[in-house]
């Protein structure tokens, strides 16, 4: 009697099972559902070996809820992010990992800093950032004014006898 077990597909493998049903039914040549997975014939074959010995979950990858070979270990980043609190907690992730470099002689991506930070709280991402406000441009009253500020302090070009601070309002005429 078999037993019954749960099993959560992506919609990636669902289209990935049926394309290897088919196969392995005969209704799809190998050729084509290589074509339409991106995978080789070979890749194809071994995966419709698969799905017949063990089932649909045959096509689920064998490293899936498995942590990476290529994490990080756990006694280094306790380690870093203690460096990171003490002493660079107001230091961005690109110059906290090159300070981490030359004075700890820990050898760290700035991405990596950057994600330690982020799960610590010393850094925020830009998209949660809150949005910078900034003072809205007041509108001047009427259409066209603009205000004209003459900041020289030799004699004008017009010769006027008019103090070189003077201030004016000019509006269009008409």
């Amino acid at each position: 009697m078999r037993q019954n077990t749960r099993v959560t597909f992506a919609m990636r493998d669902l289209d990935r099972l049926k394309c290897i049903q088919a196969v392995v039914d005969g209704d799809l040549k190998l050729v084509s559902a290589a074509e339409r997975l991106g995978l080789t014939t070979r890749q194809v074959r071994r995966l419709a070996r698969r799905y017949a010995a063990a089932g649909p979950v045959g096509l689920i990858s064998k490293r899936f809820n498995r942590p990476s070979n290529n994490r990080l270990d756990e006694a280094l980043a306790d380690r870093v992010i203690k460096i990171l609190r003490s002493t660079y907690a107001d230091f961005g992730p690109t110059l906290a990992s090159e300070k981490l470099r030359t004075k700890h002689g820990i050898d760290l991506a700035k991405e990596t800093v950057r994600r330690l930070q982020i799960a610590v709280g010393l850094w925020i991402p830009r998209k949660l950032r809150p949005p910078k406000i900034q003072q809205p441009r007041l509108r001047r009253a009427c259409v066209g004014e603009l205000v004209q500020i003459d900041g020289c302090a030799g004699l004008r070009i017009e010769r006027r006898h008019a103090p070189p601070w003077f201030t004016s309002t000019t509006r269009p005429v008409g």
